[in-house]
């Protein structure tokens, strides 16, 4: 189990702005933060769409930090967004526009995650099939202990080979 972080492994401070400079850093680093997560983002989504599941899965635990990060400084930024717009407008501003321009990279994300595991779903749901119809012929014999024939039986199990 890993440890949340705490408040002091953020880039940026979860108290109010006091000043235009805690203002303007708050806004640069979840802006900073949000370039990140936008490039882990991006080359999962390559990675993805090239077939290479393994690479683009060792990308999790950066991609979970910073999402961590982001959610929370756009809670910090919602809950101080009065004093952020008093203090820094056009930082606070330039933050909401690349905070809209960054849901559909997000959309476009999500999409080929779920594209995929549709795909793997797919595969999967196929092998097993495959796998339960060499099973399904049912015997026109009498059992060992002369009993009637039972009907076909689904597979038992199959196994996956995750090495691939």
């Amino acid at each position: 189990m890993t440890a949340q972080p705490n408040a002091n492994s953020f880039p940026f401070s979860l108290d109010r702005p006091a000043s235009k400079q805690d203002a303007d850093g708050f806004c640069s680093a979840l802006s900073g933060t949000m370039e990140a997560l936008l490039s882990v983002i991006e080359m999962e989504t390559d990675l993805v769409r090239a077939g290479k599941l393994k690479e683009a899965g060792e990308l999790q635990p950066d991609k979970a930090r910073l999402i961590h990060e982001y959610t929370r400084g756009m809670m910090t930024a919602k809950e101080h967004a009065v004093a952020l717009g008093n203090l820094s407008p056009s930082a606070t501003q330039s933050l909401r526009r690349q905070h809209s321009e960054f849901q559909p990279v997000l959309r476009i994300n999500l999409a080929v995650l779920s594209t995929a595991r549709d795909v793997a779903n797919s595969i999967v749901s196929t092998v097993a099939k495959a796998a339960g119809a060499k099973n399904a012929t049912t015997p026109t014999t009498y059992g060992r202990d002369g009993g009637a024939p039972s009907g076909p039986q689904s597979a038992r199990g199959i196994a996956v080979n995750q090495a691939l």
